[in-house]
């Protein structure tokens, strides 16, 4: 298992360690850290209540070193190494950043043929850094300690969302998280340097793994704004499941006008998208700063008739909130796929690429349309 962050936070040194700031502030240039589970133990209800719980209290990372050289010759040489077709002074201690990452990754999931995946998770608004470690907790016991889920690593796009839940900070947030998309660009774009600078060598075998995307709430922005700036020739098909949660972006995404969500069935296998029609943050979204604008979340697309049988869209509104019960999620309905045995049994099917007619709990509307009842 490896679970890694990328963020567009600021940098502060923290009891001699870099580490993130919970700052409401980004920089240009993304960083990776590498999250260590070694001796994490579960806190007990008065550790949670401490004022140190906080930071690497809650979960301990290490920023990873800038690469030393662009590009990902240097990944190549340490593997080719390690099988011992040539000789070499580098090892993986020599790799930095993306290289690191990919390096880990690579080799984690090559090691198995069982589903070793890795899932991409973009958070919505009102996460601080402390946040989002707590949410990277959480992802882990959904995803990576389910044996039902075919997720064994996790990249968690950190990006700096306002700390309150107040409704006017949505508003902040959705210029920070257009403003982060170009961090995930940038991602893409070294993704597949990575898949050319390796598998250009035939001695080394693309590990049969896959990638998937999940973005909940204005993380969909982010996504939306790296999509934006990705053009459609540099496109390739490297993810397989990608999952919308609580979309905060407009109905409209899918048509061909909006030059966005479109690229998506050129990028992924799937595409699925959780709609709740109660959803009350959706609701003050539409009718504050994005009048006349339906929120994909809350409505669907658009239109069917332009959308192709990759994209399934499933309506969670009847759905019980069971598993979360205080007033943010049973009000709120805007975190199914937390507060929802139903949803998080029904993401896990998509991530098993269960045919869709197949999936329990669900009920046929139309060809790409289904309820959870």
């Amino acid at each position: 298992m490896s679970v890694f962050i990328l963020s567009n936070r600021k940098i502060m040194i923290e009891n001699g360690k870099e580490s993130f700031s919970n700052e409401e502030v980004s920089v240009p240039n993304f960083r990776i850290a590498k999250c260590n589970f070694q001796g994490w133990k579960e806190p007990t209800k008065e550790e949670l209540k401490k004022k140190n719980y906080k930071g690497r209290n809650i979960l301990d990372y290490k920023i990873l070193s800038e690469p030393q050289k662009s590009g990902y010759q240097e990944v190549l040489e340490v593997l080719k190494k390690e099988k011992k077709l040539i000789q070499s002074n580098l090892t993986s201690d020599n790799l930095g950043g993306t290289q690191r990452m990919f390096y880990d990754l690579y080799k984690e999931m090559s090691a198995t043929k069982d589903r070793n995946d890795v899932l991409i998770f973009i958070h919505g608004y009102a996460y601080d850094f402390d946040d989002e470690l707590q949410a990277i907790l959480e992802l882990k016991k959904l995803y990576v300690d389910n044996p039902k889920s075919p997720v064994n690593n996790i990249l968690f796009i950190s990006w700096p969302a306002s700390s309150s839940i107040f409704p006017l900070t949505y508003f902040d947030d959705k210029a920070a998280s257009i403003n982060s998309g170009n961090s995930l660009l940038r991602l893409f774009y070294f993704y597949t340097q990575f898949l050319k600078d390796i598998f250009s060598d035939k001695d080394l075998l693309p590990c049969n793994q896959r990638i998937h995307i999940m973005a909940h709430s204005m993380g969909n922005r982010l996504l939306q704004s790296m999509l934006y700036s990705l053009k459609t020739e540099n496109i390739s098909r490297v993810i397989d499941q990608v999952i919308l949660l609580s979309a905060d972006v407009s109905f409209r995404v899918f048509e061909e006008s909006e030059d966005s969500f479109v690229k998506l069935l050129k990028l992924a296998n799937r595409v699925t998208v959780y709609v709740n029609k109660k959803d009350a943050v959706l609701g003050v979204s539409q009718f504050s700063k994005n009048i006349l604008s339906p929120r994909l979340g809350k409505m669907g697309p658009s239109s069917f008739s332009n959308i192709t049988d990759i994209i399934s869209v499933i309506d969670c509104t009847n759905v019980k909130n069971d598993l979360k019960t205080n007033f943010k999620f049973q009000v709120g309905n805007h975190w199914n796929y937390l507060s929802s045995s139903e949803v998080q049994g029904d993401v896990i099917s998509v991530l098993n690429d269960t045919d869709q007619n197949l999936i329990a709990e669900r009920v046929k509307v139309s060809d790409q349309s289904y309820l959870l009842a």
